[in-house]
């Protein structure tokens, strides 16, 4: 189905099939309770996340075979677009308002997630810009600085913060990696700080998270009811957990588990043992998309695997620190495994561009 050129590739391509693949197999283990009781169909979200995947990896065949050489040519079309559908989903009527933020279009049954694309777009980007600015520093980054400030906030008016600090940090990454001057960090760290404890300081159910993370037994029953739950499901799962289907915690303690806090029914049903494998999995994908990075001479193509593997692997840390309690509820969810359109697809693009530059000489 896939050319494969060299070893990392296609060690790449089976990490990225076998975490696709078990995440389905845990969506419904997670899910399939809930669905029979809302839907009166336990498959429901097992299906769904199955035809994601199927469309999923027809995409990522279809983006391994078109040169990507072809993103620095319409970077500045493709941030345009990502801008004109981070707008559109602000208007009442347009955007779909679910869990609190206007984060979604919905089309028949299906939704898309505009920041999902954003996240995407704002890295070819930045790494075009990146690869043909000659010296790096403040004033030549400034632009940059501004277009992913404008996302950022479009995006918190939905309002995702979750999103937004994964949009930001694999930027951040990329221009530390250009080799911007450290002074710079310093500032974008200390200004970060204060924007930060504005945004939690100004709404209130931010403020909550914080709280709810330092004692989440001071409101058990309300903002730290999803982490007590979570430790809940992580605790009893052992070495080897409770066996397949057996949590207890998807019966209606954890709430929606199939989706941010999937990796807590992972730990309860497969214990340290399946931690460890999806965790292996994972620093295989880093590692393998690092070694294609520098096996290639193309500026472009070394910030753009670096980008976007950055950012699958941090949304992952962050999901993860989240369900073991060593962070605030965030909303992000874990790539492959999480139930989700739009983030599995947009994901398996990425793949899907990693693969096609690991091809080019």
């Amino acid at each position: 189905m896939f050319s494969i050129k060299n070893k990392y590739n296609k060690i790449l391509l089976i990490s990225v099939v076998i975490l696709t693949i078990f995440g389905i197999i845990m969506i419904y283990s997670a899910s399939h309770i809930w669905a029979l009781y809302k839907f009166n169909n336990a498959l429901k979200y097992a299906i769904f996340q199955l035809l994601f995947a199927g469309l999923g990896f027809i995409l990522m065949k279809i983006i391994s075979k078109i040169d990507y050489k072809i993103y620095y040519e319409k970077a500045n079309l493709i941030i345009l677009l990502c801008l004109i559908l981070l707008i559109l989903v602000l208007i009442p009527g347009l955007g779909v308002v679910r869990n609190g933020s206007r984060s979604w279009f919905s089309i028949f049954s299906f939704s898309i997630q505009p920041s999902e694309i954003a996240k995407l777009g704002l890295i070819i980007f930045v790494s075009k810009y990146l690869s043909k600015v000659k010296k790096i520093n403040f004033k030549e980054i400034l632009p940059v600085l501004i277009v992913v400030g404008l996302f950022f906030g479009l995006i918190m008016l939905q309002p995702d913060f979750g999103t937004g600090m994964v949009l930001v940090m694999s930027i951040v990454a990329l221009l530390f990696i250009s080799g911007l001057n450290m002074k710079f960090f310093y500032i974008l760290g200390f200004v970060g700080i204060i924007g930060i404890t504005a945004l939690i300081v100004i709404a209130p159910y931010r403020m909550a998270r914080i709280t709810s993370f330092i004692d989440p037994w001071k409101d058990p029953l309300g903002s730290g009811f999803q982490i007590i739950q979570s430790l809940y499901a992580i605790g009893p799962g052992g070495l080897f957990g409770t066996g397949f289907l057996n949590s207890r915690q998807k019966s209606f303690y954890l709430p929606e588990p199939q989706t941010d806090f999937i990796f807590s029914i992972i730990c309860e049903e497969f214990g340290v043992v399946g931690a460890l494998f999806v965790i292996i999995l994972f620093i295989i994908i880093c590692y393998t998309s690092i070694k294609i990075t520098l096996q290639k001479t193309d500026l472009f193509g070394k910030y753009l695997i670096f980008g976007i593997i950055f950012q699958i692997i941090f949304q992952a840390v962050l999901n993860l620190s989240v369900v073991i309690g060593l962070i605030p509820v965030t909303g992000v969810t874990l790539p492959f495994l999480s139930y989700g359109g739009s983030s599995l697809v947009i994901t398996m693009i990425m793949i899907g561009i990693i693969l096609n530059i690991s091809k080019q000489d």
